[in-house]
């Protein structure tokens, strides 16, 4: 595969992944309040448009992305292209992981702030 292919690839990841995290449903302890549904969409709402999170994402690929071509290039067997494909997979799936679990946060301590008693 060419190179331009592995980016467009990444970009349809990074893209797959920009609301994750933000359709967490948490656990209550106790019944749910007649609110908790309106609560809980305008949390995840909330969490959804925290797109800063998106852009820290796509900057950890581009970060992975030149950490690999610099090690892709210092070895013998690999070249750039390659290591710059794999390390911005690897950035782009770690910056993924972290928004996703920065999302579930903020639908968490959200929905605390609005009294519901959310444990997990």
């Amino acid at each position: 595969m060419k190179p331009t292919l592995y980016f467009i690839l990444a970009s349809a990841f990074l893209s797959a992944c920009a609301g994750s995290g933000a359709d967490y449903t948490p656990i209550l302890d106790g019944a749910p309040s007649e609110e908790f549904g309106t609560d809980l969409a305008a949390c995840q709402a909330l969490a959804r448009n925290q797109r800063q999170f998106d852009q820290e994402t796509a900057g950890a690929a581009v970060l992975g992305a030149g950490a690999g071509a610099l090690l892709g290039s210092a070895d013998e067997e690999a070249d750039a292209a390659g290591g710059a494909v794999a390390g911005a997979f690897a950035g782009a799936a770690a910056g993924a992981v972290n928004a996703s679990d920065r999302r579930e946060a903020i639908v968490v301590e959200c929905l605390r702030g609005r009294g519901h008693r959310v444990v997990g």
